[in-house]
């Protein structure tokens, strides 16, 4: 793990390039920062400054309980990463692979996981309580980078032409 600092003087970011945990459990890359949405954090930024990190940026302003949170959320994260490495769950059908668990996820009637819909729902026995519902499950990300599509109304000039 390295830590950057533009200044020199504060460092309050961190970059952690797993590369052995990717070379044991073949976990792709942005499989890592999706799992966060299940533990209601907005996922880390993923290869940047350097290819393949996860950059942590925790703020001055978060409460020593916000981050114990987070630690209790990468220390869970492990834990599945090593239930693949372990066999106990395979490569391409586990947990974070399939993550984030949107509702719509999880009451569907043809549940084909090698998980509990309980352990997608709830990995830590506090978000029973304080749970964030993300709205999307797992979404390609090479294919939105590649084919970008705009919501938006089109622009139209002052005479209304495009």
């Amino acid at each position: 793990m390295n830590s950057f600092s533009m200044s020199g003087n504060s460092k309050n970011q961190l970059a952690s390039k797993p590369s052995t945990l990717r070379n044991v459990s073949r976990i792709m890359g942005n499989s890592r920062p999706k799992g966060f949405a299940n533990f209601r954090f907005h996922a880390p930024t993923m290869s940047w400054p350097v290819p393949n990190t996860l950059m942590i940026e925790p703020t001055e302003s978060e409460s020593l309980r916000e981050l114990d949170r987070f630690c209790d959320a990468l220390i869970a994260i492990r834990e599945e990463i090593r239930a693949i490495e372990k066999g106990d769950q395979p490569r391409t059908n586990n947990i974070l692979v399939n993550s984030p668990h949107p509702m719509a996820d999880l009451v569907r009637d043809d549940w084909d996981r090698t998980y509990t819909r309980d352990q997608a729902a709830y990995p830590l026995p506090w978000l029973r309580h304080r749970k964030f519902w993300p709205s999307v499950a797992r979404l390609d990300d090479s294919y939105g980078d590649l084919n970008l599509f705009c919501t938006c109304d089109p622009v139209q000039g002052e005479d209304g032409s495009l």
